[in-house]
C-alpha cells in the first residue's frame, strides 16, 4: 500500500465540510503547519476540531478560526487566541473544555478502541455534569468517552515511507495519542526516509496507524510566549 503523497493539499483532498478532525501538537510545538494551511486553502467549513490548544491569532488553528471554518473546538488550553475568545463570547463557536490529561486519554482510547474509562479529574465540577459517576476504593470517578474523528492530522520529526514515526520531545504529547483515533491518519514529517532506515527501538508510532505521509516544508515553529531571564 503506497502511503506517500506529494504534499499537504493532496493529503487533505477528501476532507469535507462538517467533518471531525483531531490535530496534534502541544501549544504551537509539533503542530501540522502544512496541513492546517492546506485546509485554509481548501476552504472547508463547519469543522469540529479536537486539539489541545486553539493556536494563536494568525497562526496554527488560529488561521482556521479567523476564516470561520471551525464550528466547534474540543480543547484543553485556549488562552492564547483573542479571536477564539471573541467567537466563544459572541456565540459563534461551540466549545468543549476538557482537563488536559483527560483529553489525552480520550484520544488514546479512541485510537486503542476503548469506548470509555473512569477518571477522578473533574468530579464535582461542570466537567462532570451529565456523566456517570462510580465509586472505586472509596473515591468517586466520572466516566469519559473516547474521542474519535474522520481524520487525525499529526506531525512528526522523522518518518519512513511505511508510516513509522519518531517524535521529538514535547511534540509527542498529543501527536502520539491522536495517531489512529481518526478513520484516516495523515502524518506530515520534517524528514521522510526510506523504509528500513529508522531504528525499530526508536519508533513511537508504528506505520500500521498511518494512511498518508509526506515531507512538510517551511516550518516556522513559532513560540507562543518567548520568556528569557535577564543576563547577570
Amino acid at each position: 500500500m503506497k502511503k506517500v503523497v506529494d504534499n499537504a493539499d493532496e493529503a487533505v483532498k477528501d476532507i469535507a465540510d462538517n467533518m471531525t478532525i483531531l490535530l496534534g501538537g502541544f501549544g504551537l510545538c509539533g503542530i501540522p503547519e502544512n496541513c492546517i494551511a492546506a485546509l485554509v486553502r481548501k476552504g472547508v467549513k463547519g469543522l469540529t476540531c479536537i486539539s489541545n490548544n486553539a493556536g494563536v491569532d494568525g497562526f496554527g488553528l488560529g488561521l482556521l478560526l479567523q476564516q470561520h471554518q471551525v464550528k466547534k473546538m474540543i480543547s484543553s488550553y485556549v488562552g492564547e487566541n483573542a479571536e477564539f475568545e471573541r467567537q466563544l463570547l459572541s456565540g459563534e463557536l461551540e466549545v468543549e473544555l476538557i482537563p488536559q490529561g483527560t483529553l489525552a486519554e480520550r484520544c488514546r482510547a479512541g485510537a486503542a478502541g476503548i469506548p470509555a474509562f473512569f477518571t477522578p479529574a473533574g468530579y464535582a465540577t461542570e466537567v462532570a455534569e451529565g456523566k456517570e459517576v462510580r465509586e472505586f476504593d472509596g473515591k468517586p470517578y466520572i466516566m469519559e468517552r473516547w474521542l474519535k474523528g474522520d481524520f487525525s492530522i499529526i506531525k512528526a520529526w522523522k518518518g519512513d515511507t511505511n508510516g513509522n514515526l519518531i517524535y521529538k520531545e514535547t511534540t509527542r504529547n498529543f501527536n502520539l495519542p491522536m495517531a489512529g483515533a481518526g478513520k484516516i491518519t495523515i502524518a506530515e514529517v520534517e524528514h521522510l526516509v526510506p523504509a528500513g532506515e529508522l531504528d525499530p527501538d526508536q519508533i513511537h508510532t508504528p506505520g500500521i496507524f498511518i494512511k498518508r505521509i509526506f515531507q512538510g516544508e517551511k516550518y516556522e515553529k513559532r513560540i507562543e510566549q518567548r520568556t528569557v531571564r535577564k543576563r547577570i
